[in-house]
């Protein structure tokens, strides 16, 4: 946990030395006015009223806004995959979980990607047992203070001089493991990077390069780039979920904290298959509203290298005021499925309130199918969970997940599935 602690203390401190100049608000008082698009008035002014409007007329729409403006289109050609148990533990966490490693192969077009899936399942479920899926960051390895844990392809690829605290265990904290499988669900995760290596310089060594327009695309305005493959390759581990016996399909949960909370919540709005959705501190491109101009904004997450974004998200850097879409709508995509968006106190590049407010203005969605959102403009107080069919809260400290955050999203997942 110490460990924890002291990288998100740096990285939060990396990203104001690096964007301190660029007169990032964290005054709420400087938050510009703004006017939001109805999620609910279709692009020809027509009042959607009902589940059938919303799932004909207006999902659609704003699909393809976020699509051609944002996170970029997934290509639909399908890509090979093979899988191949490589190690198998009946008597993890004490006797209490089974740890498996399978590695995924996807191979076309001369090109292959490797991608090591941890999958831990909880030994006293009789049954389906229902999971989280969710990517790491720092190699499966960094999960658990596991010596049996393999390193990835392309975590060896990725990490150099500048890494040397990525070792085992040292994102433990992150992972309850203990609290998730006494509580009956299991956890398949996967490096992120295994997907797309998100370092510059190597797309060439992500799934993204198998697909056979990769080279023709590259300049295209939507074009997906890093983000879009995450949720690619999010939608692929569920794949792989449905061809095991003991995993309940109907009941998986995709968890994404930070970047890949932006991933996750693009991920839950195409793929129906994440019967519930999670995102954590995804700020900026993930739940907060953009048109607040607090903390971090476009012109910032979408210089990122390597990209995150299609370069057409480009065309609204400092043009917030401009855009025909924002976040509470991408939200709004993953209804009727129960929505839970997570915010640190201490996380003001996320902006925690626009965050909330994203999700306050989805709400409506989720009234069409007599589900319930929220009913008021202002926030929750800090550990004060909220457990609707949307679910919020916002904690105490930094950007991070621990163990209050599985508290809460244990608590919502039980809601819903059990």
């Amino acid at each position: 946990m110490k460990s924890n602690l002291i990288f998100s203390i740096i990285f939060f401190l990396s990203f104001q030395i690096c964007y301190g100049q660029q007169n990032v608000n964290y005054d709420e008082s400087l938050v510009p006015k703004y006017s939001l698009p109805n999620v609910l008035v279709s692009n020809s002014g027509e009042t959607i009223n009902n589940r059938q409007k919303w799932e004909t007329i207006r999902r659609p729409e704003i699909l393809e806004i976020f699509s051609s403006q944002m996170y970029g289109r997934t290509p639909t050609e399908e890509i090979p995959v093979t899988y191949e148990l490589l190690t198998e533990n009946q008597g993890a966490l004490d006797g209490k979980a089974t740890l498996r490693q399978v590695k995924m192969t996807f191979s076309k077009n001369g090109k292959s990607v490797n991608a090591l899936l941890l999958l831990m399942l909880p030994n006293h479920v009789k049954g389906k047992a229902p999971i989280f899926v969710g990517y790491n960051f720092k190699g499966n390895h960094s999960t658990l203070n596991d010596s049996s844990i393999i390193y990835s392809d392309n975590f060896k690829l990725v990490r150099d001089s500048t890494h040397q605290d990525w070792i085992r265990g040292v994102q433990s904290g992150r992972w309850d493991y203990e609290q998730i499988i006494k509580r009956g669900y299991g956890v398949a995760t996967m490096c992120y990077h295994d997907i797309f290596p998100d370092k510059e310089g190597f797309k060439d060594q992500s799934i993204a390069a198998l697909f056979s327009d990769y080279e023709d695309s590259q300049d295209l305005g939507d074009n997906w780039e890093a983000i879009g493959a995450w949720a690619w390759g999010s939608s692929r581990i569920v794949d792989y979920l449905e061809t095991l016996p003991e995993i309940d399909i109907k009941k998986i949960a995709l968890l994404g904290h930070s970047r890949q909370g932006k991933a996750a919540l693009w991920a839950g709005a195409l793929d129906p298959r994440f019967s519930l959705v999670i995102s954590n501190n995804s700020g900026e491109g993930g739940a907060a509203l953009s048109k607040r101009e607090f903390g971090e904004t476009i012109a910032i997450v979408s210089s990122i290298k390597p990209a995150w974004f299609a370069k057409n998200y480009n065309a609204y850097h400092h043009k917030e005021k401009e855009m025909p879409f924002d976040q509470h709508m991408l939200l709004a995509l993953i209804a009727p499925r129960p929505l839970y968006v997570a915010s640190a106190e201490e996380d003001r590049w996320a902006d925690p309130k626009g965050e909330y407010l994203a999700a306050y203005h989805a709400s409506p969605v989720y009234a069409l199918y007599k589900k319930k959102g929220f009913n008021s403009d202002t926030a929750p107080e800090v550990h004060k969970p909220i457990y609707h069919d949307i679910g919020y809260h916002i904690r105490a400290g930094i950007h991070d997940v621990n163990a209050y955050d599985w508290y809460c999203y244990l608590n919502f997942t039980d809601k819903h599935f059990k």
